[in-house]
């Protein structure tokens, strides 16, 4: 009878490559942060802490800090920004009904 280390050893699980793991990731969609957050994250820029620091300090990645101030920067606010895409086929009031 096999242990179970054993037996998870015999198992065979594949690994992901680096390159697969990013495009599983680019495909994933992610959570968006707060206004607060992102406020919070300005408001460090401001202070004068750098990007990675404020990245440590949050627990946040750093091309996610990056994209903020630099939105923040582009069109001075932190609000989420209208996105494009097909327009709906019902209006508003006829989807209430």
């Amino acid at each position: 009878m096999e242990t179970p280390r054993q037996l998870l050893h015999s198992l065979h699980i594949p690994k992901v490559s680096g390159v697969a793991w990013q495009q599983t990731q680019s495909i994933m969609k992610t959570k968006e942060l707060t206004k607060q957050v992102r406020d919070k994250v300005v408001e460090k820029y401001e202070a004068g802490l750098g990007y990675k620091k404020i990245s440590r300090a949050l627990n946040i990645s750093l091309s996610t800090i990056k994209s903020i101030i630099r939105k923040w920067k582009e069109y001075g606010t932190t609000a989420n920004l209208p996105r494009g895409g097909r327009p709906p086929k019902l209006k508003s009031r006829t989807r209430r009904k």
